[in-house]
């Protein structure tokens, strides 16, 4: 594995890849405080996985509140007004279509398709910019992009929740250009991947790290929510991957071989394991046991500023899959705590990799609630 000396996650997103920075690994986190003692304890918090019990249909009391729909509200117009000419979102680089696709993720989760709603140009807009960016082979790319398939991973995320929310109805002319795209997107994604059963920065079978992977995991579940034909032996053989990636204390590592479990990587690989269809499995008790550990927002103790953004949108979705408890337990704390970081101008900042980005991952975070997108759904 290559050091880096550098923010990753910057250079590689610029390149169309959100999180590359999980390739450099993060130090042991620091053991949390002693919680309260009306708390549970760390060690063994007082949730259990939740089997069955996901908060898709278990609406937690308070869920959305007045001071969230106020920062949504914020959050929304500032994001709108980041959109470039041509229809794209940029990172600190320029624009890009992994940052471009997470924005009309953003007002998707408020109910805006293209052409629908109050921010639908927008995000038609912003399908025009991610629709152009479609190579012959299948590539969501930037024509600057250096390895592009975190961008290919969460634009044909995007693809998949737009076609899978609109094809009944709307401009069907646009409806089938999106499904041809996003047809070939996934064939590039099956035909890429390694003989691990992973995927890396390039699309070419020959290597594999399991951020990379759960983007074109997800990507792949919600083509298929959406009616694509996805294999299920790519599937299947995505999950030995990611199985293997697991460390004994629950945490995930980088890649395959030995190495240290991070948080931002964990929420990512529990995530796969539920994206790819498994729900009640030892994997995921453990790592929901170690984000518990590592990444509780507002527990003295506990620093998840690293890669904050990537792994808060990844361990909430964990924490809302997972139900009951988790939820119950995870989401006031990561609420409030993006609430808190919300800027006067109604944005999110993020130094690495730009506004854009910060904004629409916190909106994307703050708007689970809403359950618009199909992807957050078993």
């Amino acid at each position: 594995m290559t050091t880096r000396t550098t923010s990753l996650l910057a250079a590689v997103l610029a390149a169309g890849a959100v999180a590359a920075a999980q390739d450099q690994p993060a130090p042991a986190p620091s053991p949390p405080a002693p919680p309260a003692p009306e708390q549970p304890a760390p060690a063994e918090p007082a949730v259990r996985p939740g089997r069955g019990t996901s908060a898709q249909n278990n609406a937690m009391e308070g869920e959305i509140n007045p001071a969230l729909d106020a920062a949504v509200a914020r959050g929304l117009e500032a994001l709108a007004r980041m959109q470039d000419p041509d229809g794209g979102f940029g990172g600190q680089r320029g624009r890009n279509v992994a940052v471009t696709a997470l924005a009309c993720l953003a007002f998707m989760a408020d109910g805006h398709v293209p052409g629908r709603g109050e921010y639908g140009d927008v995000v038609r807009r912003g399908l025009e910019a991610v629709l152009s960016s479609s190579a012959e082979t299948g590539l969501l790319a930037a024509d600057s992009a250096n390895g592009p398939m975190y961008g290919h991973g969460f634009a044909t995320l995007f693809l998949g929740e737009v076609y899978g929310m609109t094809q009944g109805g709307g401009d069907t002319a646009l409806a089938a250009r999106v499904h041809e795209v996003l047809t070939k997107a996934v064939r590039l994604i099956e035909r890429t991947q390694n003989n691990e059963g992973g995927w890396r920065y390039n699309p070419v079978p020959y290597d594999a790290d399991i951020s990379v992977t759960i983007c074109q995991i997800m990507a792949l579940r919600s083509a298929r929510n959406a009616g694509i034909e996805v294999s299920a032996d790519v599937i299947d053989r995505a999950v030995r991957y990611v199985r293997t990636c697991q460390n004994p204390d629950g945490g995930f590592r980088y890649q395959a071989s030995a190495g240290s479990s991070a948080w931002p990587r964990s929420a990512a690989g529990v995530a796969s394991l539920y994206y790819a269809g498994i729900y009640e499995d030892d994997a995921i008790e453990k790592g929901l046991r170690y984000l518990t550990l590592t990444a509780m927002p507002g527990v003295a103790g506990v620093d998840s500023r690293l890669h904050y953004f990537y792994g808060h949108y990844y361990a909430v979705q964990t924490m809302y899959l997972a139900g009951g408890q988790w939820w119950e337990r995870w989401w006031p704390a990561i609420r409030a705590e993006l609430l808190d970081r919300q800027q006067p101008d109604g944005a999110w900042a993020d130094p690495s990799v730009g506004p854009a980005y910060g904004t629409a991952m916190a909106l994307i975070i703050l708007q689970m609630p809403k359950r618009y997108l199909p992807i957050f759904q078993k």
